[in-house]
Protein backbone atom coordinates (compact mmCIF):
# COMPACT_ATOMS: atom_id res chain seq x y z
CA UNK A 1 0.00 0.00 0.00
CA UNK A 2 1.74 3.64 -0.63
CA UNK A 3 2.67 5.16 2.13
CA UNK A 4 0.23 8.18 1.61
CA UNK A 5 -2.83 5.77 1.59
CA UNK A 6 -1.34 4.62 4.84
CA UNK A 7 -0.75 7.83 6.25
CA UNK A 8 -4.81 8.69 5.20
CA UNK A 9 -6.24 5.76 6.95
CA UNK A 10 -4.10 5.17 10.21
CA UNK A 11 -3.54 6.70 13.07
CA UNK A 12 -0.91 5.49 15.39
CA UNK A 13 -1.52 5.04 19.02
CA UNK A 14 1.22 5.19 21.71
CA UNK A 15 1.17 2.30 24.86
CA UNK A 16 3.28 2.99 27.54
CA UNK A 17 4.46 0.58 29.65
CA UNK A 18 5.61 1.20 33.43
CA UNK A 19 8.96 -0.53 33.40
CA UNK A 20 10.48 1.06 36.59
CA UNK A 21 8.87 -2.82 38.60
CA UNK A 22 7.75 -6.00 37.63
CA UNK A 23 4.02 -5.05 38.93
CA UNK A 24 1.26 -4.97 36.68
CA UNK A 25 1.11 -1.27 35.00
CA UNK A 26 -1.03 0.68 32.34
CA UNK A 27 -0.98 1.48 29.05
CA UNK A 28 -3.54 4.08 27.76
CA UNK A 29 -4.87 4.19 24.57
CA UNK A 30 -7.77 6.78 23.28
CA UNK A 31 -11.32 5.17 22.30
CA UNK A 32 -13.16 7.83 20.53
CA UNK A 33 -13.92 10.12 23.08
CA UNK A 34 -12.62 8.65 26.16
CA UNK A 35 -9.03 7.26 27.28
CA UNK A 36 -9.32 4.10 28.86
CA UNK A 37 -7.01 1.57 30.10
CA UNK A 38 -5.38 -1.99 29.14
CA UNK A 39 -3.89 -3.94 31.60
CA UNK A 40 -0.18 -4.81 30.73
CA UNK A 41 2.49 -6.58 32.14
CA UNK A 42 6.16 -6.99 31.77
CA UNK A 43 8.13 -9.53 33.92
CA UNK A 44 11.65 -9.74 35.35
CA UNK A 45 14.17 -6.68 36.34
CA UNK A 46 13.94 -4.03 34.07
CA UNK A 47 17.32 -1.60 33.58
CA UNK A 48 17.17 1.67 35.50
CA UNK A 49 16.46 4.76 33.63
CA UNK A 50 19.56 6.64 31.55
CA UNK A 51 19.96 8.22 28.34
CA UNK A 52 23.19 7.76 25.87
CA UNK A 53 23.17 4.06 25.73
CA UNK A 54 22.46 2.39 22.69
CA UNK A 55 19.79 -0.66 21.92
CA UNK A 56 20.20 -2.87 18.68
CA UNK A 57 17.82 -5.72 17.05
CA UNK A 58 18.68 -8.89 17.37
CA UNK A 59 16.55 -11.30 15.39
CA UNK A 60 13.15 -10.14 14.86
CA UNK A 61 11.26 -10.60 18.80
CA UNK A 62 14.70 -9.32 21.20
CA UNK A 63 16.60 -5.94 21.62
CA UNK A 64 20.05 -5.60 23.22
CA UNK A 65 20.54 -2.48 25.86
CA UNK A 66 23.72 -1.46 26.66
CA UNK A 67 25.42 1.18 28.50
CA UNK A 68 24.48 4.86 29.15
CA UNK A 69 24.61 7.68 31.90
CA UNK A 70 22.22 8.30 34.28
CA UNK A 71 23.06 11.07 37.45
CA UNK A 72 26.34 11.26 36.14
CA UNK A 73 27.40 7.78 36.62
CA UNK A 74 28.56 5.83 33.40
CA UNK A 75 27.17 2.56 32.59
CA UNK A 76 27.97 -1.00 30.84
CA UNK A 77 25.65 -3.25 31.62
CA UNK A 78 24.01 -5.41 29.26
CA UNK A 79 19.88 -5.72 29.44
CA UNK A 80 17.08 -7.99 27.28
CA UNK A 81 13.72 -6.76 26.34
CA UNK A 82 12.35 -10.01 25.30
CA UNK A 83 9.25 -8.99 23.41
CA UNK A 84 7.55 -12.45 22.24
CA UNK A 85 7.38 -13.45 26.44
CA UNK A 86 7.33 -9.53 27.52
CA UNK A 87 10.23 -10.12 29.72
CA UNK A 88 13.78 -8.15 30.85
CA UNK A 89 16.24 -10.45 31.61
CA UNK A 90 20.02 -9.64 32.39
CA UNK A 91 22.27 -12.01 30.57
CA UNK A 92 25.67 -13.00 32.47
CA UNK A 93 27.93 -12.02 30.12
CA UNK A 94 31.82 -13.11 29.87
CA UNK A 95 34.75 -12.02 28.23
CA UNK A 96 38.27 -13.75 28.47
CA UNK A 97 40.69 -10.00 29.00
CA UNK A 98 44.45 -11.11 29.77
CA UNK A 99 43.81 -7.82 32.54
CA UNK A 100 40.32 -9.49 33.90
CA UNK A 101 38.27 -7.06 32.08
CA UNK A 102 34.54 -9.37 31.03
CA UNK A 103 33.63 -6.11 28.98
CA UNK A 104 33.79 -2.58 27.66
CA UNK A 105 34.46 -0.08 30.69
CA UNK A 106 31.10 2.31 31.74
CA UNK A 107 30.61 4.57 29.14
CA UNK A 108 27.17 6.23 27.14
CA UNK A 109 27.05 8.20 23.14
CA UNK A 110 29.02 5.28 21.86
CA UNK A 111 27.73 3.68 18.57
CA UNK A 112 26.51 -0.04 18.47
CA UNK A 113 25.61 -1.74 15.65
CA UNK A 114 23.68 -5.76 15.29
CA UNK A 115 25.20 -7.93 12.53
CA UNK A 116 23.26 -11.34 12.67
CA UNK A 117 23.77 -12.54 16.19
CA UNK A 118 26.66 -10.23 17.03
CA UNK A 119 26.93 -6.30 18.75
CA UNK A 120 29.67 -4.34 17.44
CA UNK A 121 30.68 -0.92 20.16
CA UNK A 122 32.91 1.38 19.57
CA UNK A 123 34.15 4.83 21.12
CA UNK A 124 32.01 6.84 23.32
CA UNK A 125 32.65 8.35 26.54
CA UNK A 126 33.83 7.30 30.08
CA UNK A 127 34.00 10.21 32.25
CA UNK A 128 35.80 12.39 30.65
CA UNK A 129 37.67 10.44 28.29
CA UNK A 130 36.79 9.50 24.63
CA UNK A 131 37.16 6.04 23.59
CA UNK A 132 38.28 4.37 20.82
CA UNK A 133 37.80 1.08 21.72
CA UNK A 134 36.29 -1.67 19.54
CA UNK A 135 34.46 -4.55 21.06
CA UNK A 136 32.04 -7.34 20.04
CA UNK A 137 29.16 -9.30 21.71
CA UNK A 138 28.14 -12.66 20.84
CA UNK A 139 24.38 -12.75 21.77
CA UNK A 140 24.38 -16.12 21.36
CA UNK A 141 27.12 -17.15 23.95
CA UNK A 142 27.11 -13.43 25.90
CA UNK A 143 30.52 -13.53 25.26
CA UNK A 144 32.36 -10.26 25.42
CA UNK A 145 35.48 -10.12 23.13
CA UNK A 146 37.85 -6.79 22.43
CA UNK A 147 38.48 -6.60 18.30
CA UNK A 148 42.26 -5.67 17.08
CA UNK A 149 41.50 -3.66 14.21
CA UNK A 150 43.60 -2.68 11.31
CA UNK A 151 43.59 0.12 8.98
CA UNK A 152 42.36 3.70 8.85
CA UNK A 153 42.05 4.02 12.59
CA UNK A 154 38.92 6.27 13.49
CA UNK A 155 40.35 8.50 16.30
CA UNK A 156 37.98 8.28 19.83
CA UNK A 157 35.05 10.34 19.73
CA UNK A 158 31.43 10.52 21.21
CA UNK A 159 28.51 11.37 19.50
CA UNK A 160 29.11 9.98 16.41
CA UNK A 161 26.35 8.17 14.24
CA UNK A 162 26.47 4.54 12.62
CA UNK A 163 24.65 1.80 10.55
CA UNK A 164 24.62 -1.31 8.87
CA UNK A 165 25.26 -1.78 5.79
CA UNK A 166 24.00 -5.17 4.39
CA UNK A 167 24.99 -7.93 6.47
CA UNK A 168 29.08 -7.20 6.72
CA UNK A 169 29.81 -3.97 7.24
CA UNK A 170 29.30 -0.75 9.48
CA UNK A 171 29.21 2.85 8.20
CA UNK A 172 30.52 5.88 10.73
CA UNK A 173 30.08 9.18 10.88
CA UNK A 174 31.09 12.28 12.56
CA UNK A 175 31.24 12.97 16.11
CA UNK A 176 33.29 14.93 18.62
CA UNK A 177 36.80 14.30 19.89
CA UNK A 178 36.94 16.26 23.21
CA UNK A 179 38.87 19.13 20.74
CA UNK A 180 36.81 19.24 17.24
CA UNK A 181 33.63 18.08 15.93
CA UNK A 182 34.69 16.04 13.03
CA UNK A 183 33.03 14.90 9.74
CA UNK A 184 35.12 11.95 8.64
CA UNK A 185 33.07 9.02 7.65
CA UNK A 186 34.65 5.25 7.52
CA UNK A 187 33.52 1.30 6.49
CA UNK A 188 34.34 -1.16 8.86
CA UNK A 189 34.47 -4.62 7.51
CA UNK A 190 33.51 -6.83 10.55
CA UNK A 191 34.94 -9.76 8.63
CA UNK A 192 38.55 -8.49 7.89
CA UNK A 193 37.97 -6.16 10.82
CA UNK A 194 39.75 -3.43 8.54
CA UNK A 195 38.27 0.61 8.81
CA UNK A 196 38.52 2.31 5.69
CA UNK A 197 38.20 6.40 6.06
CA UNK A 198 36.03 7.23 3.19
CA UNK A 199 37.51 9.33 0.49
CA UNK A 200 34.39 12.23 -0.33
CA UNK A 201 34.40 13.54 -3.82
CA UNK A 202 31.83 17.02 -3.88
CA UNK A 203 30.05 18.52 -1.31
CA UNK A 204 30.30 17.22 2.37
CA UNK A 205 28.21 17.84 5.77
CA UNK A 206 29.72 20.44 8.31
CA UNK A 207 31.42 18.54 10.88
CA UNK A 208 28.81 17.62 13.96
CA UNK A 209 27.93 15.43 16.70
CA UNK A 210 24.62 14.58 17.89
CA UNK A 211 22.99 13.71 14.79
CA UNK A 212 21.28 10.54 13.50
CA UNK A 213 21.52 8.28 10.64
CA UNK A 214 19.71 5.63 9.12
CA UNK A 215 20.38 3.00 5.88
CA UNK A 216 17.73 3.08 3.25
CA UNK A 217 18.12 0.67 0.74
CA UNK A 218 21.32 2.19 -1.04
CA UNK A 219 21.78 5.32 0.51
CA UNK A 220 22.57 6.45 4.07
CA UNK A 221 20.61 9.39 5.15
CA UNK A 222 21.57 11.98 8.02
CA UNK A 223 19.71 14.66 9.65
CA UNK A 224 20.60 17.09 12.17
CA UNK A 225 23.61 17.19 14.96
CA UNK A 226 25.28 20.30 16.67
CA UNK A 227 28.04 21.74 14.44
CA UNK A 228 31.42 23.71 14.83
CA UNK A 229 30.85 26.65 17.19
CA UNK A 230 27.72 25.18 19.05
CA UNK A 231 24.93 25.80 16.16
CA UNK A 232 22.11 22.77 16.01
CA UNK A 233 21.65 22.01 12.20
CA UNK A 234 18.55 21.18 10.69
CA UNK A 235 19.72 19.77 7.41
CA UNK A 236 18.99 16.17 5.58
CA UNK A 237 22.02 14.28 3.60
CA UNK A 238 22.39 11.41 1.84
CA UNK A 239 25.88 9.18 1.79
CA UNK A 240 25.94 7.26 -2.06
CA UNK A 241 28.76 4.75 -2.58
CA UNK A 242 28.51 2.06 0.31
CA UNK A 243 27.15 -1.00 -0.80
CA UNK A 244 28.28 -3.51 -3.23
CA UNK A 245 26.71 -2.92 -6.83
CA UNK A 246 28.19 0.78 -5.79
CA UNK A 247 31.86 -0.29 -4.99
CA UNK A 248 33.06 0.96 -8.24
CA UNK A 249 31.48 4.65 -7.67
CA UNK A 250 32.89 7.27 -5.90
CA UNK A 251 31.40 7.81 -2.40
CA UNK A 252 29.60 11.13 -2.29
CA UNK A 253 26.83 13.09 0.10
CA UNK A 254 24.25 15.07 -1.69
CA UNK A 255 22.28 17.43 0.62
CA UNK A 256 18.38 17.04 -0.08
CA UNK A 257 16.13 19.61 0.59
CA UNK A 258 12.60 18.45 0.77
CA UNK A 259 9.15 19.99 0.99
CA UNK A 260 6.69 19.45 3.40
CA UNK A 261 6.64 19.70 7.10
CA UNK A 262 9.80 19.52 7.62
CA UNK A 263 11.45 18.99 11.73
CA UNK A 264 13.18 21.89 13.44
CA UNK A 265 16.70 21.82 13.82
CA UNK A 266 17.57 19.28 16.81
CA UNK A 267 20.43 16.99 17.97
CA UNK A 268 19.75 14.09 20.17
CA UNK A 269 17.19 12.85 18.21
CA UNK A 270 16.80 9.25 16.86
CA UNK A 271 15.92 8.68 12.90
CA UNK A 272 14.62 4.98 12.33
CA UNK A 273 13.17 3.07 9.24
CA UNK A 274 10.47 1.08 9.64
CA UNK A 275 8.56 -0.31 5.53
CA UNK A 276 8.40 2.50 3.82
CA UNK A 277 8.97 5.49 5.69
CA UNK A 278 11.48 6.75 8.29
CA UNK A 279 10.33 8.24 11.50
CA UNK A 280 11.88 11.18 13.46
CA UNK A 281 11.43 11.76 17.19
CA UNK A 282 12.39 13.62 20.14
CA UNK A 283 15.92 15.41 20.36
CA UNK A 284 17.09 18.92 21.73
CA UNK A 285 16.77 22.39 19.63
CA UNK A 286 17.85 25.98 20.80
CA UNK A 287 15.48 28.02 22.19
CA UNK A 288 16.49 31.42 20.72
CA UNK A 289 18.91 33.90 21.83
CA UNK A 290 17.12 35.30 24.73
CA UNK A 291 16.82 31.74 25.88
CA UNK A 292 19.41 29.99 27.80
CA UNK A 293 17.65 26.91 27.80
CA UNK A 294 17.06 24.12 25.14
CA UNK A 295 13.82 22.92 24.27
CA UNK A 296 13.38 19.38 24.20
CA UNK A 297 11.35 17.49 21.39
CA UNK A 298 8.70 14.58 21.33
CA UNK A 299 6.66 15.12 17.83
CA UNK A 300 6.86 12.28 15.29
CA UNK A 301 7.90 13.49 12.25
CA UNK A 302 7.92 11.01 9.31
CA UNK A 303 9.79 11.04 6.06
CA UNK A 304 7.40 9.88 3.21
CA UNK A 305 9.43 7.54 1.12
CA UNK A 306 6.93 7.29 -1.81
CA UNK A 307 6.21 10.86 -2.10
CA UNK A 308 9.20 12.47 -0.40
CA UNK A 309 7.48 15.05 2.03
CA UNK A 310 8.24 15.30 5.20
CA UNK A 311 5.03 14.83 7.44
CA UNK A 312 3.63 15.57 10.71
CA UNK A 313 2.46 12.19 12.33
CA UNK A 314 -0.90 12.53 14.36
CA UNK A 315 -0.86 10.03 17.53
CA UNK A 316 -4.29 9.56 18.80
CA UNK A 317 -3.31 10.40 22.52
CA UNK A 318 -0.64 12.21 24.40
CA UNK A 319 2.84 11.45 23.28
CA UNK A 320 5.35 10.27 25.79
CA UNK A 321 7.45 13.35 27.62
CA UNK A 322 9.98 15.31 25.30
CA UNK A 323 13.36 13.64 25.49
CA UNK A 324 16.94 13.24 23.69
CA UNK A 325 19.39 10.46 23.60
CA UNK A 326 17.02 8.23 24.27
CA UNK A 327 16.77 4.62 21.40
CA UNK A 328 14.07 3.66 19.31
CA UNK A 329 13.88 0.43 17.70
CA UNK A 330 11.72 -0.15 14.30
CA UNK A 331 10.52 -3.61 15.21
CA UNK A 332 8.24 -5.10 11.85
CA UNK A 333 5.45 -2.12 12.09
CA UNK A 334 5.87 -1.35 15.86
CA UNK A 335 8.50 1.30 17.54
CA UNK A 336 9.99 0.69 21.09
CA UNK A 337 10.95 3.86 22.37
CA UNK A 338 13.16 3.63 25.54
CA UNK A 339 14.77 5.99 28.38
CA UNK A 340 16.68 9.55 27.53
CA UNK A 341 17.27 12.95 28.59
CA UNK A 342 14.87 16.62 28.91
CA UNK A 343 17.82 18.38 30.84
CA UNK A 344 16.46 17.52 34.29
CA UNK A 345 15.23 14.22 34.41
CA UNK A 346 16.45 11.11 32.55
CA UNK A 347 13.92 8.79 32.22
CA UNK A 348 13.62 4.86 32.10
CA UNK A 349 10.33 4.62 31.13
CA UNK A 350 9.12 2.18 27.57
CA UNK A 351 6.59 2.85 25.19
CA UNK A 352 5.09 1.31 22.01
CA UNK A 353 4.38 3.22 19.11
CA UNK A 354 1.74 1.19 16.70
CA UNK A 355 -0.50 1.74 14.03
CA UNK A 356 -4.04 1.74 14.91
CA UNK A 357 -4.93 -1.57 13.07
CA UNK A 358 -2.23 -3.06 15.00
CA UNK A 359 -3.44 -6.10 16.79
CA UNK A 360 -1.91 -4.47 20.16
CA UNK A 361 -4.30 -1.35 19.36
CA UNK A 362 -7.55 -3.56 18.47
CA UNK A 363 -7.31 -5.03 21.84
CA UNK A 364 -7.10 -1.92 23.33
CA UNK A 365 -10.70 -1.28 21.41
CA UNK A 366 -12.34 -3.40 22.59
CA UNK A 367 -15.49 -2.51 24.86
CA UNK A 368 -14.91 -2.41 28.86
CA UNK A 369 -15.47 -5.79 30.65
CA UNK A 370 -17.74 -5.21 33.08
CA UNK A 371 -15.19 -5.53 35.80
CA UNK A 372 -11.42 -4.43 34.94
CA UNK A 373 -9.91 -8.17 36.45
CA UNK A 374 -12.89 -10.33 36.47
CA UNK A 375 -13.27 -12.87 39.51
CA UNK A 376 -12.30 -16.25 38.98
CA UNK A 377 -16.01 -17.34 40.22
CA UNK A 378 -17.37 -15.58 37.37
CA UNK A 379 -14.99 -17.31 34.99
CA UNK A 380 -15.80 -20.48 36.30
CA UNK A 381 -19.75 -20.47 35.21
CA UNK A 382 -18.55 -20.67 31.48
CA UNK A 383 -18.69 -24.41 31.36
CA UNK A 384 -17.57 -27.04 33.01
CA UNK A 385 -14.73 -27.05 35.26
CA UNK A 386 -11.67 -27.94 33.10
CA UNK A 387 -12.83 -25.61 30.05
CA UNK A 388 -13.45 -23.09 32.74
CA UNK A 389 -9.90 -23.27 34.12
CA UNK A 390 -8.76 -23.25 30.09
CA UNK A 391 -10.36 -20.69 29.32
CA UNK A 392 -9.85 -18.51 32.53
CA UNK A 393 -6.10 -18.96 31.81
CA UNK A 394 -6.63 -18.16 28.36
CA UNK A 395 -8.13 -15.03 28.98
CA UNK A 396 -5.34 -13.99 31.57
CA UNK A 397 -2.35 -14.83 29.64
CA UNK A 398 -3.82 -12.57 26.83
CA UNK A 399 -5.00 -9.70 29.32
CA UNK A 400 -1.68 -9.88 30.90
CA UNK A 401 0.37 -10.70 28.06
CA UNK A 402 2.13 -13.50 29.30
CA UNK A 403 3.72 -15.54 26.80
CA UNK A 404 5.58 -18.96 27.83
CA UNK A 405 9.26 -20.00 25.98
CA UNK A 406 8.29 -21.23 22.98
CA UNK A 407 10.96 -24.28 23.62
CA UNK A 408 9.18 -25.57 26.80
CA UNK A 409 6.73 -28.53 26.14
CA UNK A 410 3.81 -28.82 28.12
CA UNK A 411 4.43 -31.87 30.91
CA UNK A 412 2.51 -34.73 29.86
CA UNK A 413 3.72 -34.41 26.15
CA UNK A 414 7.50 -34.06 27.22
CA UNK A 415 8.90 -37.33 25.88
CA UNK A 416 12.17 -37.15 27.67
CA UNK A 417 10.94 -36.42 30.79
CA UNK A 418 9.56 -39.96 30.97
CA UNK A 419 12.07 -41.45 29.19
CA UNK A 420 14.86 -40.04 31.66
CA UNK A 421 12.19 -40.73 34.80
CA UNK A 422 12.32 -44.59 33.44
CA UNK A 423 16.08 -44.33 33.58
CA UNK A 424 15.91 -43.15 37.24
CA UNK A 425 13.26 -45.57 38.70
CA UNK A 426 15.24 -48.29 37.02
CA UNK A 427 18.37 -47.39 38.35
CA UNK A 428 16.09 -47.57 41.79
CA UNK A 429 14.39 -50.79 40.73
CA UNK A 430 11.07 -49.51 40.50
CA UNK A 431 8.20 -49.88 38.02
CA UNK A 432 8.48 -47.74 34.81
CA UNK A 433 6.18 -44.48 35.31
CA UNK A 434 4.30 -42.38 32.78
CA UNK A 435 2.86 -38.62 33.01
CA UNK A 436 2.46 -37.00 36.19
CA UNK A 437 4.30 -39.65 37.40
CA UNK A 438 7.26 -39.76 36.18
CA UNK A 439 7.91 -36.49 36.32
CA UNK A 440 7.57 -36.10 40.35
CA UNK A 441 9.77 -38.60 40.39
CA UNK A 442 12.25 -36.71 38.22
CA UNK A 443 11.91 -33.58 40.40
CA UNK A 444 12.61 -35.76 43.97
CA UNK A 445 15.90 -37.08 41.63
CA UNK A 446 16.47 -33.18 40.97
CA UNK A 447 15.48 -31.95 44.61
CA UNK A 448 18.28 -34.72 45.79
CA UNK A 449 21.11 -33.48 43.58
CA UNK A 450 24.16 -31.67 43.17
CA UNK A 451 26.47 -30.34 40.63
CA UNK A 452 28.42 -33.06 41.23
CA UNK A 453 26.06 -35.64 40.58
CA UNK A 454 23.76 -34.48 37.66
CA UNK A 455 24.68 -36.13 34.30
CA UNK A 456 25.06 -34.13 30.97
CA UNK A 457 22.17 -36.32 29.59
CA UNK A 458 19.52 -34.25 32.34
CA UNK A 459 20.53 -30.80 31.90
CA UNK A 460 18.64 -30.21 28.80
CA UNK A 461 15.13 -31.37 30.69
CA UNK A 462 16.13 -29.72 33.87
CA UNK A 463 16.49 -26.74 31.81
CA UNK A 464 13.08 -27.05 30.21
CA UNK A 465 11.07 -27.96 33.53
CA UNK A 466 13.06 -24.56 34.84
CA UNK A 467 11.21 -22.64 32.31
CA UNK A 468 8.28 -24.23 32.37
CA UNK A 469 8.04 -23.90 36.36
CA UNK A 470 8.57 -20.07 35.76
CA UNK A 471 6.20 -20.60 33.59
CA UNK A 472 3.33 -21.82 35.86
CA UNK A 473 4.52 -19.65 38.91
CA UNK A 474 3.77 -16.75 36.37
CA UNK A 475 0.30 -17.39 35.83
CA UNK A 476 -0.43 -18.56 39.44
CA UNK A 477 1.38 -15.48 40.84
CA UNK A 478 -0.93 -13.22 38.03
CA UNK A 479 -4.06 -15.30 39.57
CA UNK A 480 -3.37 -14.23 43.36
CA UNK A 481 -2.38 -10.87 42.13
CA UNK A 482 -5.52 -9.98 40.39
CA UNK A 483 -6.88 -8.13 43.49
CA UNK A 484 -3.93 -7.18 45.45
CA UNK A 485 -1.38 -6.30 42.43
CA UNK A 486 1.24 -8.00 44.14
CA UNK A 487 4.84 -8.90 42.63
CA UNK A 488 5.24 -11.64 40.17
CA UNK A 489 7.72 -14.03 41.06
CA UNK A 490 9.98 -13.17 37.88
CA UNK A 491 10.41 -9.87 39.20
CA UNK A 492 13.66 -11.70 41.14
CA UNK A 493 16.20 -12.99 39.22
CA UNK A 494 15.95 -16.35 37.19
CA UNK A 495 18.55 -15.89 35.11
CA UNK A 496 18.14 -18.77 32.51
CA UNK A 497 14.70 -18.95 31.39
CA UNK A 498 15.78 -17.20 28.48
CA UNK A 499 18.28 -19.67 27.42
CA UNK A 500 17.59 -21.44 24.44
CA UNK A 501 19.42 -24.78 24.67
CA UNK A 502 21.06 -26.21 27.70
CA UNK A 503 24.35 -26.27 24.82
CA UNK A 504 24.61 -22.60 26.30
CA UNK A 505 25.25 -23.73 30.31
CA UNK A 506 28.69 -23.40 31.40
CA UNK A 507 30.09 -25.78 34.21
CA UNK A 508 29.64 -23.19 36.46
CA UNK A 509 26.00 -22.21 35.87
CA UNK A 510 24.95 -25.90 36.35
CA UNK A 511 25.00 -24.85 40.76
CA UNK A 512 22.83 -21.92 39.86
CA UNK A 513 20.37 -23.46 37.89
CA UNK A 514 19.95 -26.76 40.24
CA UNK A 515 19.68 -24.39 43.08
CA UNK A 516 16.93 -21.87 41.44
CA UNK A 517 14.85 -24.89 40.35
CA UNK A 518 15.04 -25.46 43.65
CA UNK A 519 13.76 -22.80 44.85
CA UNK A 520 11.33 -22.55 42.40
CA UNK A 521 9.86 -26.44 43.58
CA UNK A 522 9.83 -25.15 46.86
CA UNK A 523 8.00 -21.94 46.14
CA UNK A 524 5.24 -24.75 44.07
CA UNK A 525 4.58 -26.31 47.56
CA UNK A 526 4.30 -24.02 49.48
CA UNK A 527 1.09 -22.37 47.08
Amino acid sequence: MPILSVLACLRLIIFRHFAFSSRVGFAFCSDSSRLRPQVEQITGQAPQPRSGHTAVNIGKSKVVFFGGLVDRRFLNDVTVYDIDNNLWYQPECTGSMSDGKVGPCPRAFHIAVAIDCHMFVFGGRSGVNRLGDFWVLDTDLWQWSELTSFGDLPSPRDFAAASAVGNQKIVMFGGWDGKKWLSDAYIMDTISLEWMELSISGATPTPRCGHSVSMIEKRLLMYGGRGSGGPIMGDLWALKGLVKEEEGETPGWTQLKLPGQAPSPRCGHTLTSGGPYLLLFGGHGTGGWLSRYDIYYNECVVLDRVSVLWKRLPTTNEPPAARAYHSMNSIGSRYLLFGGFDGKSTYGDLWWLVPEDDPMAKSSAEPPPESALPAHDNISKRGKEGEALGSAVSTLMKRFEIFSNASVTNEPEDSEVVELASQVCKNNNLRKLEGQEALQAIRDHWLKSTSETITLKELSVLLRDYQRLITSHQMGMAWSNLGTGGDNILGNTFRFYHMKSASQLRMDDVSILLAEYKQLIASQNVS
